[in-house]
């Protein structure tokens, strides 16, 4: 009981993840065909590069250590909850878009210009990833939630190498989604807009409260 009051929660995580994967399961076996063809002309002009594959598969790791770390290490539960609910408002918002704009790109090469063990590796990620349910990205949905969470956590306040080492690795993994051809400009665009909003929901309030704390307490202080 003690481990499961310790750990509870991770519960909304677990919860959510089950869902979440239900759901676009059900959306990558059910939008097939009619669906609208995300393309931008700047899509035309990003060259394909095989190499991004790296940082593209590295999103799956950056995620589950950002949840972890602010789960059990980082000692700002509150940061953690910051988190956890931004993640879930763009991964709702993914879900709701792509039920109700079913969107795919037909950006990705049916030859590749050179071969080896980069290419092989995109190959396979073709086979098992659908062009389909693009917009937005949630790679990069992510990738940037988790980067404004790391450079707002007081505990890493003091750490600017591994700040920045997050803030490059969330760069290319963004970058990897058009250079792959998984994703088009827009779905990228739009992940940022939607980030922009939701930190500042999330994050500014918060700010504001401890900015205003600091205040009193320097006049307390004073007196």
């Amino acid at each position: 009981m003690k481990t499961i009051k310790k750990y509870k929660h991770f519960l909304p995580v677990v919860v959510y993840g089950i869902f979440y994967l239900k759901c676009f399961q059900y959306l990558e076996t059910h939008i097939t065909k009619g669906y609208h063809l995300i393309h931008t002309p700047f899509d035309d002009m990003v060259p394909f590069c095989e190499f991004f594959v790296i940082p593209y598969f590295m999103w799956f790791g950056f995620i589950a250590w950002s949840v972890l770390y602010f789960g059990l290490c980082n000692k700002n539960r509150r940061e953690y909850y910051q988190l956890i609910i931004n993640l879930g408002i763009g991964m709702t918002a993914f879900l709701v878009i792509s039920y109700l704009y079913p969107n795919g790109q037909n950006l990705r090469p049916t030859v590749f210009p050179r071969e080896n063990i980069f290419t092989d590796l995109v190959r396979g990620l073709y086979l098992t990833d659908t062009p389909t349910n693009v917009f937005p990205s949630i790679h990069v949905y992510n990738s940037v939630a988790v980067a404004v969470a790391v450079e707002h956590s007081e505990q890493l306040k003091n750490r600017p190498v591994f700040r920045n080492v997050c803030l490059g690795l969330t760069v290319l993994i963004v970058f990897s989604t058009m250079f792959l051809k998984q994703h088009s400009v827009s779905d990228v665009c739009c992940a940022l807009v939607m980030n922009a909003g939701t930190c500042m929901l999330l994050y500014r309030p918060a700010k504001a409260g401890n900015a205003l704390r600091t205040r009193e307490k320097k006049a307390k202080y004073r007196m």
